[in-house]
């Protein structure tokens, strides 16, 4: 599976933006696609996740009510739309997938197989 991920960027603290990632190369019914970032000498951190078979969602404690995950079944893409900016935000963000993940496992980046490039949001204050 290969993954395309784009729309990073510089933006002002309370801004938006919104990331893709476009997937290819296998049928995606039992996969999860997923958002992770990292901030400089932080973790990876758990950013949002689409199973795509039921449409099942979790997102990281961080970012609830600000970030929405979203999904293009034609297009084999995930979105991910994230609001109100914080600086807290800075991070590479990747995308990724796994196959045959449970819900509880949705957050461990351990667990997915593939990694699309990182893209770069900063957020300054």
């Amino acid at each position: 599976v290969q993954l395309q991920a784009s729309g990073g960027g510089l933006v002002q603290a309370g801004d938006s933006l919104r990331l893709s990632c476009a997937a290819s190369g296998r049928t995606f019914s039992d996969s999860t696609m997923a958002w992770f970032r990292q901030g400089v000498e932080k973790e990876r951190e758990f950013v949002a996740a689409f199973r795509w078979r039921d449409g099942n969602i979790a997102y990281g404690d961080s970012v609830k009510g600000r970030f929405t995950i979203s999904r293009d079944k034609a297009k084999n893409t995930v979105y991910l739309q994230m609001n109100s900016l914080k600086p807290e935000d800075t991070a590479v963000y990747f995308c990724a997938v796994g196959f045959r993940l449970i819900v509880s496992s949705m957050r461990n980046h351990n667990l997915y197989n593939n990694w699309g490039q990182e893209t770069q949001v900063t957020v300054s204050s």
